[in-house]
């Protein structure tokens, strides 16, 4: 593969907070452990807020590493999210202009992160209501392609550098706006047997392919679930509190997924790659297993508790399985 990468969360505003903390020193320190000890090549941040993700691709750029710019609407109206990424491309082109290596990621999954794609008003709800009714998918790609051409033309208008969009399989995209093919593609059980061909014929349509999300959580069955592992946590309000029920903390099986997917991207021609996820702030490592939020996490280091790491003592998580795994893999 040519960029070898992860996904960088700079920050999710849900209900008025914030996932994680965003500490200049700390955003600097990871993003340089992310090129110098994962091996990576590119990064691909995600956030929320403009100006976090401005400052990380800055600082990322800095390093050396390809930017992939990726603004992250959440629960916004079309008209909204237009306006979200006009901004974030105009910032993108300040960087490009300045010697960064930059793609733009004209938001992700907007069929189910956001309003005016599918019934239901929240993520959950979407979710939901696709599974009670495939019918729901009825028209959505006919949807998703007329507002992702308006939203191409748009920061096209102002980022002259190359774009794309990190899709899902069943919005069918039309990829004729983009440089770039970019699918979010997690393998999970029922997909196991079509996943490496499903691939291949990305590959075979003439474009350079990009995955923009893949990996499994820390727990022992996850790999079967693909996209949904992360969906066992029990919440009071919006935050997570415990586990749904009894899970085995499995670490290998997390490695093991991703070894095994960069394997495929590598054979198959695939030109990026971006794990999910580097670190998630907020689902914290803890020894009882009913409230070891991490086996709940993508992320490739465990956040704790208390104080800071052994491997990194100037940061709050230690580096899982995984991470050896991604590493080796992209060395």
């Amino acid at each position: 593969m040519r960029a070898k990468g992860i996904g960088y969360d700079t920050g999710l505003e849900l209900a008025g907070r914030f996932n994680r903390p965003f500490e200049p020193d700390l955003v600097r320190r990871e993003l340089t452990i992310i090129r110098d000890d994962l091996h990576c090549t590119a990064v691909r941040l995600i956030g929320t807020d403009l100006d976090r993700i401005e400052f990380a691709a800055r600082e990322a750029a800095a390093l050396g590493l390809e930017v992939w710019f990726s603004p992250f609407p959440w629960d916004r109206t079309p008209d909204e999210v237009l306006g979200l990424l006009a901004d974030g491309a105009a910032r993108a082109e300040r960087l490009r202009e300045a010697g960064a290596a930059i793609v733009f990621v004209t938001g992700a999954e907007l069929s189910l992160f956001c309003h005016g794609f599918l019934p239901g008003d929240s993520l959950t709800e979407r979710l939901e209501n696709v599974l009670a009714s495939r019918e729901l998918l009825v028209g959505l790609p006919d949807r998703v392609n007329a507002f992702l051409a308006r939203a191409a033309e748009a920061v096209r208008a102002r980022f002259g550098g190359r774009v794309t969009y990190a899709a899902i399989p069943l919005e069918r995209v039309d990829w004729a706006p983009f440089d770039i093919v970019s699918v979010d593609a997690h393998r999970s059980k029922e997909v196991e047997h079509l996943y490496r061909e499903g691939v291949r014929s990305l590959v075979a349509a003439g474009k350079p392919v990009a995955i923009t999300e893949f990996g499994v959580t820390p727990y022992r069955g996850a790999a079967d679930l693909g996209a949904r592992c992360g969906e066992i946590l029990e919440y009071e309000g919006d935050v997570p509190v415990r586990l749904k029920g009894d899970y085995v903390r499995d670490e290998q099986e997390q490695a093991r997924y991703l070894r095994e997917l960069v394997e495929i991207f590598a054979a198959e021609g695939v030109d990026a790659a971006f794990a999910c996820t580097f670190v998630c702030y907020g689902l914290v490592h803890r020894a009882d297993p009913r409230t070891d939020l991490d086996m709940a996490s993508w992320g490739v280091v465990k956040v704790l508790e208390n104080g800071t790491g052994e491997t990194y003592p100037d940061v709050p998580w230690e580096p899982k399985a995984a991470f050896g795994a991604l590493a080796d893999c992209y060395a």
